[in-house]
């Protein structure tokens, strides 16, 4: 998948997270901001490049503002602000999920 425009998911609450995405220059350009970026931050990077790998992209500036969001939560507004950035909402299996043709 290519990012072909700035997109925005989440927001700035607690316990959630706010993921800005833009079109790369060939790399994964990741920026992280949280107040427990001391504890947490290894596995939120972790979460956003699992996700990043897993959609295919490779090419992105990615802004995490972290405000305590669950692995699952990042993961989901990662998702949405790349669909949003592709227009690609259409066949999408949210969160890995299997189709049944996969089962």
């Amino acid at each position: 998948m290519e990012i072909k425009k700035p997109a925005v998911a989440g927001t700035l609450e607690s316990s959630d997270c706010q993921v800005t995405v833009e079109p790369g220059d060939g790399t994964i350009d990741f920026v992280l901001e949280s107040s427990v970026i001391n504890q947490y931050g290894n596995q939120i990077r972790k979460v956003v490049m699992e996700t990043l790998n897993q959609l295919g992209i490779s090419s992105i500036k990615i802004a995490v503002v972290d405000k305590g969001a669950l692995d699952c939560t990042i993961k989901a507004r990662v998702e949405g602000a790349v669909s949003r950035s592709t227009d690609h909402f259409e066949n999408h299996l949210w969160g890995g999920a299997k189709s049944d043709e996969s089962k």
